[in-house]
This record gives structure tokens, C-alpha cells and sequence, in this order.
């Protein structure tokens, strides 16, 4: 079974100023969203970060609550949690794909967001995949936002050697 397969996890980052998350979550089955919950803020502690949670309605608000929040306040990272369970209907998909292509255009943009919004089959699925001492793919979701965050700090804070940049006696222009 896929779900208990071996994988590598790459070790926490570590920070040498404080890090903040904004972690957005759909509560639509709520005991789901708590147990990511858990997990997301239990990685953010453990490399000395502090969180805020807001909750929205569903999935499909999780990635515009980000890019209000983006706009609005100063976060470093965002991690998005919700759970999508397969329905009768052709929702399932546009949700699935709408949150997450949405999601991936702003950290296109360079926000630094781990998606931990999950897209299965059934409730058995998402709990597993929720629960904090099983799968915990909150604190997957939490860890990739920090990962990103580390890796923005990394670049953002060079500033020689990156990219193309005229010489002080280079020609000028009158």
C-alpha cells in the first residue's frame, strides 16, 4: 500500500531570525482540519516559529484568503489546510484543481506556501492522512512552507554574484 511506503523527509531548516506563518484552513470536516491543524503548528514550534489560523468556508476560499492575507499583513509563509472528499459529482474535481492551481500561481509569484490540502477517495483516506502520528500531512504542509521561507531568506539575502549587474565605471548614458 502506497500509504506506508518509506520515503525521504528532508531534516527541518533552522532560522536565524524568527519566522511567522499564516496557516489558512477549511474546518468542513472539522475533527480532519484539527488534526492538521495540530501537526502544522507542532513543526512551526519546533524550529521556534509562531502562527496565526484563520479558517474560511472551503478549499476554493483557502488560496484567496492568502493573497488578501499577502497583501494585508506581514507573513513570511502560508499553509493552506483543508480536505476535499470525493463526492457524487464533477465538484470534487473543480475544487481539487481550482485550490490547487490557484495556490501554485501565488507561490509562483513568490509566496512561500505549503499546500496541505487534501484531495481522497474517502473519509478513512483523509483521516489517516490528517492524523498527526500517522501520515501528518499538516506537518508535511508546514515544513514545505518552511522550507520555502529558508529558501527565500537564502537568496533574498545575497546580493552579490546574482544575476546581471553593471559595474560602478561602466559606460553611462548622457
Amino acid at each position: 500500500m502506497a500509504g506506508h511506503e518509506t520515503h525521504y523527509i528532508l531534516p527541518r531548516p533552522t532560522f536565524d531570525k524568527p519566522v511567522k506563518l499564516l496557516i489558512v484552513v477549511s474546518p468542513y470536516y472539522k475533527d480532519i482540519a484539527d488534526n492538521m491543524v495540530a501537526g502544522a503548528v507542532s513543526e512551526i514550534e519546533a524550529v521556534g516559529g509562531t502562527y496565526e489560523v484563520i479558517e474560511v468556508p472551503g478549499a476554493l476560499e483557502i488560496p484567496t484568503a492568502i493573497g488578501i492575507s499577502d497583501r494585508s499583513a506581514n507573513f513570511d509563509g502560508y499553509v493552506a489546510l483543508g480536505c476535499v472528499i470525493r463526492g457524487e459529482t464533477t465538484h470534487y474535481d473543480t475544487v481539487c484543481n481550482d485550490s490547487s492551481r490557484a495556490i501554485q500561481l501565488l507561490g509562483l509569484q513568490g509566496l512561500c506556501i505549503g499546500n496541505g490540502i487534501l484531495t481522497v477517495e474517502n473519509r478513512k483516506q483523509a483521516e489517516v492522512r490528517a492524523d498527526p502520528d500517522d501520515q501528518n500531512k499538516g506537518g508535511g504542509a508546514a515544513a514545505a512552507a518552511l522550507h520555502l521561507i529558508a529558501l527565500a531568506r537564502k537568496w533574498g539575502a545575497q546580493t552579490k554574484g546574482v544575476g546581471f549587474k553593471p559595474s560602478s565605471d561602466s559606460y553611462r548614458i548622457a
